[in-house]
């Protein structure tokens, strides 16, 4: 992969976050998926980064080894709602 295609090919989509934004983040001290994502916002879209984040990951483990790296934190919604209570019906 050359420099352009780093600068063009996404990692996030969400975020537009790409390869070369993420291996950036790297070489700047991000040794997790979360430093990642402090550093360019991977991860913090409308997928909240099961999209992005096994491909940083896979970026990460090229510098480290894949046992150190840990995964990125997901919320889960505080309540489970199911659609018919949105749409008022019983």
């Amino acid at each position: 992969m050359d420099n352009r295609d780093k600068h063009e090919t996404f990692i996030c989509r969400c975020q537009e976050v790409t390869v070369a934004d993420v291996e950036k983040a790297i070489e700047e001290g991000a040794t997790t998926v979360a430093g990642v994502k402090v550093r360019t916002h991977a991860g913090m879209g409308l997928c909240q980064g099961r999209s992005c984040g096994k491909l940083i990951a896979r970026m990460l483990a090229e510098k480290k080894a894949p046992e150190d790296i840990l995964p990125g934190s997901s919320r889960p919604p505080v309540r489970v709602a199911k659609i018919k209570e949105f749409l008022g019906e019983e």
